[in-house]
């Protein structure tokens, strides 16, 4: 990540600033909870992947780079404070999570204001490519996300299935970050189009990648099998179902539906996980999906950008949290 950084160590100083100023308010209790957001704020990959996507067709990015990459941020920050109401959680980054500190109500009312803040930062500025296709990333990722409710009540889920889920709920929002990018200085939809799918298949494998934290054994900062715990069927899981017998998958749908709680019972289904090639499956998986996105990347012209947008590919890939 290094590397990256100062590749676009200046884009990305430049964007913190312009973030920081785009969900800014009047309202004391807001910009208090602005603040703190943007203290927090995670690894900034989604920003990464705008900029260095805009300047694979330009050496210089513009104002409407800039722009761009603070709606896919605020959007991604809104439907993070939206999850941790729906999901209960008390924690985000190793912080306390907003509503953790403010309750659900103000929560909800703070997703809804970035959602708000960022739709008025396209209109403002007539960005209208730019949020039609970032729109689109919101509307898949709640899609992906109702479908994948339904589909945990049943635990019935199908490979094909998991992939649109993770497609919509995930992938969605890196392919807009491309997306918006490139057409950003491109202003090309052939090639919008191409750095979309190019985004797309770096999103599913990040979130393969995500689903293999929770069957391994480094100390990510969180502990395992909490996935199982959520009664999420992830592709290692979902692999072992598909290809143990009758007996064994009764007896892992009894634990995820039952048994969820029990650590012992949790740790039995990961190591099930482990002796079937689940682990290993869902590994190849995601290195083909990565395979096909550096397939994409490498359809343009060799730079020192291409190389940092490879880099960040394979850090997603390889990265150990």
């Amino acid at each position: 990540m290094e590397e990256i950084k100062q590749l676009i160590g200046k884009e990305l100083q430049d964007f913190e600033g312009k973030f920081a100023d785009a969900v800014k308010s009047d309202v004391p209790l807001l910009d208090r909870i602005m603040h703190y957001i943007v203290k927090r704020k995670g690894k900034q990959i989604r920003p990464m992947f705008v900029i260095l996507s805009a300047r694979m067709f330009n050496a210089e990015i513009n104002e409407s780079t800039y722009r761009a990459a603070a709606l896919v941020e605020v959007l991604h920050t809104a439907t993070l404070v939206h999850d941790d109401v729906v999901d209960d959680s008390l924690e985000r980054r190793g912080f306390f999570s907003v509503n953790a500190l403010w309750k659900n109500k103000i929560a909800v009312l703070v997703g809804d204001y970035l959602l708000t803040k960022g739709l008025l930062l396209s209109l403002n500025n007539n960005d209208y490519k730019a949020l039609q296709i970032l729109s689109n990333a919101v509307r898949e990722m709640s899609e992906g996300e109702l479908l994948q409710m339904e589909k945990t009540r049943k635990l019935d889920i199908k490979e094909e299935v998991y992939f649109d889920i993770i497609q919509r709920k995930t992938a969605s929002l890196l392919a807009s970050a491309c997306a918006a990018g490139a057409w950003s200085t491109s202003g090309s939809e052939e090639i919008t189009q191409k750095m979309r799918l190019f985004g797309q298949k770096v999103g599913i494998a990040f979130q393969i990648k995500d689903d293999l934290f929770d069957y391994g054994s480094a100390n990510i900062g969180k502990p395992t099998g909490i996935d199982i715990r959520e009664k999420k069927m992830t592709l290692p899981l979902i692999y072992t179902l598909q290809h143990g017998s009758a007996e064994q998958r009764r007896h892992i749908i009894n634990i995820v539906r039952n048994h969820n709680k029990e650590k012992d019972k949790v740790n039995e289904v990961i190591s099930m996980v482990n002796e079937s090639g689940g682990i290993d499956y869902a590994r190849q998986k995601m290195l083909q999906y990565r395979d096909d996105a550096l397939a994409i990347l490498h359809e343009f012209p060799d730079n020192n950008i291409r190389a940092g947008l490879e880099t960040l590919v394979r850090f997603t890939t390889d990265r150990k949290f």
